[in-house]
Parts: C-alpha cells; sequence; structure tokens
C-alpha cells in the first residue's frame, strides 16, 4: 500500500482497491495482463482489408478499477514527471486528450506494477538499469 501511494497520482483509495483487485500481483507475470484485466487494452475493430473502425479500449475487466485510475490520471497529468510528459506528447501529435488520458491510466498501471514487483518507491528520476547495458 505504502508503495503504491507513492506514485504521484495514486491516492490511498485507489491503492486499496489495486491491490484487491490485482490479487496483491502474484497472479500476473507482466503488466500487459494488468492493463487487459483492467480493460484498458487498445481493441482494433476491422473486418477485412476494408472496413477500418476507431481503435477502442476493450472494456472487458473491471470497471471500477478503470473509473478509478481515469480520475487518477487528472492528477498524475499534472503532478506525475512521465505521466505529463506522456500526455503533452500525444496532445502535440494532435491526438484526442480522453486518448491521452487512457495512455496515462496505462503508464500508471505499469508504473504501480514495476513498483509493487521491484519492492521500491517511486523515484522520478529512476532509470533502469537493463536499458543502460546494451
Amino acid at each position: 500500500m505504502t508503495l503504491l501511494c507513492s506514485i504521484p497520482g495514486i491516492g490511498r483509495k485507489t491503492a486499496g482497491i489495486l491491490l484487491l483487485f490485482a490479487g496483491g500481483f502474484h497472479r500476473f507475470d507482466n503488466y500487459r495482463q494488468l492493463i487487459a484485466l483492467a480493460g484498458l487494452s487498445p481493441r482494433e475493430h476491422s473486418s477485412g482489408p476494408s472496413i477500418r473502425g476507431k481503435v477502442r479500449i476493450t472494456k472487458m475487466g473491471g470497471g471500477l478499477i478503470r473509473g478509478k485510475f481515469f480520475m487518477c490520471s487528472f492528477a498524475a497529468k499534472k503532478r506525475n514527471k512521465a505521466c505529463q510528459a506522456l500526455y503533452d506528447r500525444l496532445v502535440a501529435k494532435g491526438k484526442n486528450k480522453k486518448l491521452a488520458l487512457i495512455a496515462v491510466c496505462n503508464k500508471l498501471l505499469k508504473q504501480a506494477f514495476a513498483i509493487v514487483k521491484l519492492g521500491q518507491p517511486y523515484q522520478a528520476d529512476f532509470s533502469s538499469k537493463l536499458a543502460l547495458n546494451p
């Protein structure tokens, strides 16, 4: 709970709901499984080579956690540097603001997964050892 609350944009209620929803993060191998269970993964609507629909989120997961993280994304785009950079980059490209907020939700879930798995509190200037060693 303390680790999740260290992320800017995630409060105590959302951290508690995420812990209950994810079951302590023990049943997930990677962050993509968590995002899919929350119903925030993108889903392309197409039928053959000619019909292309908009890409939307699946909404096949928990609506409560999806709603909580959507509300957290408003705070995260102001207080979390990584989320703010992502939001600004997508809006500058001309993407819809709601789409950018969903991307911030995904970023928050990725951060939450990484922090719980590593067991370290949030650090704004963190760089992975894997990224430094080619």
